[in-house]
């Protein structure tokens, strides 16, 4: 079935213009409303709040986004689109292991289609795939947006970069540990500080925050490195990129997607992302995780085969200990591995600005 030209893929939620109507976005975590599998929600709300209007769970209707979250303060948890009628825009709020869409929440979506919204998901199940969404959007004038949906086909060049950027990558231990929470808290405190700098999104919820960027984990095996380095070419006229991290080396399910990405973007500085408390991948409990110090080593090596690059700091995500238990650990780490370690929403991130702002004297000697 052809797509209607408004239905379309866009790969992005760019910024409102002054001359388009305002979005207003209601996010669906139906049944899914919690820290982990609704980071997408989670980051949006901090990031761009002041488009959201409502998360959508019936389950958990009459709560607030601080509630079941941490993040949104009193914004509302509604049962049902009739609540947010003002609202335009739907926005899939959830990264479920697979990228599927709920089967349960096709009537939700259809119900947004015919209430003429926009609909934006950055899931693998694209909405433009599913015909019967499609000829519903098409009879009621709403857009399909599928962030997730690439044509990347180019390979990568491994020629040097010729821009000045100092290319900073989060890496993690795991998945969902925060990597694109750090990246964007690290770009914009380097930005408070005067510098030049670019966060680079790399996948589904980061491109909703900045409105552009790769999702990589949708691009085919031989053209991801090619994809991530067209990304950096694209922004290397700024004093710094960084470059948001997917998966790990060391999980079983997103390694590979893992190395593209640092092939690709060849970073000269690492910033190693971690969750305090948790031993076992997430979605393969109970596989127990590598530990920090074997992970820095081999990022170290693996990015080196390609360009010599070193961790410089350390981003551990405390929100389920105690400050006193967090402090601890951020002194136990900080030892063992010579590196400086905060949290950036509890510490701020100015700790790993400072090793941003040594790489880069250091290198420019």
């Amino acid at each position: 079935m052809s797509v209607p030209p408004t239905l379309l893929f866009v790969p992005a939620l760019p910024p409102i213009m002054n001359d388009t109507p305002a979005r207003r976005i209601v996010i669906l975590t139906q049944g899914h409303t919690n820290p982990i599998t609704a980071k997408t929600a989670s980051c949006v709300i901090r990031y761009r709040g002041e488009e959201v209007v409502a998360l959508l769970d019936d389950t958990q209707s009459g709560k607030t986004a601080r509630e079941l979250l941490g993040v949104g303060g009193d914004l509302p948890v509604v049962g049902s689109l009739e609540e947010v009628a003002a609202a335009n825009t739907l926005l899939v709020g959830i990264a479920p292991p697979g990228g599927k869409i709920p089967p349960e929440w096709r009537p939700i979506l259809h119900e947004a289609a015919r209430r003429g919204m926009e609909i934006v998901s950055g899931l693998h199940d694209y909405l433009t795939a599913d015909e019967s969404l499609v000829a519903t959007a098409a009879q009621y004038g709403a857009k399909l947006r599928d962030l997730r949906r690439t044509e990347e086909r180019d390979v990568a060049s491994g020629q040097d970069f010729a821009g000045p950027a100092l290319r900073i990558h989060t890496v993690g231990n795991d998945c969902s540990v925060g990597k694109m929470l750090v990246s964007m808290e690290l770009a914009q405190a380097l930005q408070r500080k005067g510098h030049d700098a670019r966060f680079l999104a790399t996948g589904q919820t980061g491109i909703m925050v900045a409105g552009d960027g790769c999702p990589v984990d949708s691009v085919v095996s031989d053209f991801l490195p090619g994809a991530v380095e067209k990304l950096v070419r694209r922004y290397e006229h700024h004093e710094i990129v960084v470059i948001e991290g997917q998966g790990s080396l060391a999980h079983p399910r997103y390694s590979p997607v893992t190395l593209g990405l640092l092939h690709g973007c060849r970073p000269q500085g690492m910033i190693l992302c971690y969750e305090v408390g948790r031993e076992a991948y997430h979605g393969l409990e109970p596989l127990p995780l590598r530990p920090l110090a074997e992970l820095r080593q081999a990022y170290e090596t693996v990015a080196g085969l390609v360009q010599p690059a070193r961790v410089i700091g350390v981003a551990m995500n405390s929100r389920r200990v105690s400050e006193d238990e967090a402090a601890e650990e951020r002194e136990r780490i900080g030892k063992e591995l010579g590196l400086p370690v905060c949290d950036v929403i509890r510490d701020g991130p100015e700790p790993l600005v400072a090793a941003v702002e040594r790489l880069q004297a250091e290198l420019s000697r």
